[in-house]
């Protein structure tokens, strides 16, 4: 197990850069049955880096009203940040997830502006030694129509070794990575706070940008009744997020902010994509039937076509 580093050790120097030619094997793949294809693992030297980081210590912001956050401007240093945006895009299977909503009595069809996948799995069980899901308490298979439903896979080594350095950096348990593609400035997520109830009191967030820089915007919610009127004092900022860059949100400020990333327009439009990767812990199944809904669903697989250099309909072959 990696020993765990506090806040305090960060200040390091920034992971030493690989000469280009510098000899790589072959690291295999990951493989679980809820996998639609093996999902390649990172190669050994790709791992070694990871361990080193965070490239920067990470800069608070709590300035506002119920604001909490740790600002790595890097986390990951920018010749990493690449290979790893590359590879995470070639690698992963994505979807384009369509679902049903009510909105003011009104039925309105969604088609999710951007490319998701998620892996993990709910703090009630656990994956065993052959995939299996597990229940934590009996230590027996789990059955749960909620599993049935979309059966959960472990989070691939190609972005496990993040986690375990994100859990060292933060002192935060993850279970959960979430994985959303920008295929360019089009793309997009409205404002919102991830404040779900199946995530506990005060979830910790933890948010990586790969590829193209872009917006992150955040401001707070408007007080409910009977609350302080702290909203009224706190002003909406943004963080113009770079590749490597991670913001932690932690404490009060899922609660009380919202956050986005806009659209592009212009000649900013076509940017060359962007990865988001969060690491978040889910404590109850809910957790899992929600996640795997809203970033797999029912829907085809897509996969990275380097050639066309776009997402394309995976097929079993």
């Amino acid at each position: 197990m990696a020993q765990k580093r506090t806040l305090d050790a960060f200040f390091t120097a920034v992971p030493k850069r690989r000469k280009e030619n510098e000899p790589d094997q072959d690291a295999g793949h990951s493989a679980h049955p809820a996998y639609p294809f093996p999902i390649a693992n990172l190669p050994a030297l790709m791992v070694r880096d990871v361990a080193s980081l965070p490239a920067r210590p990470g800069r608070r912001i709590n300035d506002q009203p119920d604001l909490d956050l740790l600002y790595f401007e890097p986390y990951i240093p920018a010749y990493l940040g690449k290979q790893m945006f590359d590879f995470l895009r070639s690698e992963l299977p994505f979807y384009r997830v369509e679902y049903d909503i009510k909105r003011g009595g009104y039925q309105t069809h969604i088609v999710t502006p951007r490319w998701t996948t998620v892996f993990g799995l709910d703090d009630t069980s656990y994956f065993d030694a052959g995939g299996a899901v597990t229940d934590k308490l009996s230590t027996m298979k789990a059955n749960d129509k909620r599993y049935d439903r979309y059966p959960p896979r472990p989070i691939p080594q190609c972005l496990d070794a993040l986690r375990k350095s994100t859990e060292a950096a933060t002192n935060c348990k993850f279970n959960f990575c979430l994985v959303n593609y920008y295929a360019s400035g089009a793309d997009s997520i409205s404002f919102h706070s991830d404040d779900e109830r199946f995530l506990g009191a005060e979830p910790a967030i933890a948010s990586f940008s790969l590829g193209a820089r872009r917006d992150f915007l955040m401001k707070h919610k408007a007080p409910r009744p009977g609350e302080s009127a702290a909203a009224t004092e706190a002003r909406g900022f943004k963080l113009a997020l770079g590749s490597g860059d991670m913001v932690f949100m932690k404490g009060a400020t899922q609660s009380n902010w919202l956050h986005s990333i806009p659209k592009r327009t212009g000649r900013n439009q076509d940017d060359g994509g962007r990865i988001n990767i969060t690491f978040r812990r889910a404590m109850v199944k809910d957790g899992t039937e929600n996640y795997y809904n809203y970033n797999v669903g029912r829907g085809p697989v897509y996969r990275w076509d380097r050639t066309s250099r776009q997402m394309v309909l995976w097929e079993r072959g």
